[in-house]
């Protein structure tokens, strides 16, 4: 059964973003996360286009968890309006999805 879930989310920085990986894996939120420093977003804020250097994260999870891993990234995230995006892969190998089912509470 393939019940798994990418979720991308940039960071300000990588001890911003080390450190909220830790807290999500500590609390069985999240199996595991890949993080991708020195990456650059360009975005329309507040009317303005801007340039920031970011750190990408790639976080694996479960359907079942998402709604408490939401909640806590939103909580433990520097940013006003956080780039949340959830992926559903179409398919995953069975051994790493059933290690992030065990994983995962």
């Amino acid at each position: 059964m393939n019940d798994l879930l990418i979720v991308l989310c940039t960071f300000p920085d990588l001890g911003k973003a080390r450190e909220t990986a830790t807290a999500l894996v500590e609390s069985q939120l999240a199996a595991c996360v890949n993080l991708i420093p020195a990456i650059e977003s360009i975005y329309r804020w507040q009317g303005k286009v801007e340039t920031s250097s970011e750190v990408l994260a790639l976080f694996k999870t479960t359907p079942a968890a998402y709604p408490r891993f939401e909640s806590r990234l939103r909580y433990l995230h520097p940013y006003d309006v956080p780039e949340i995006i959830a992926l559903k892969p179409e398919h995953a190998a069975d051994a790493y999805a059933r290690w992030i089912r065990e994983c995962v509470i």
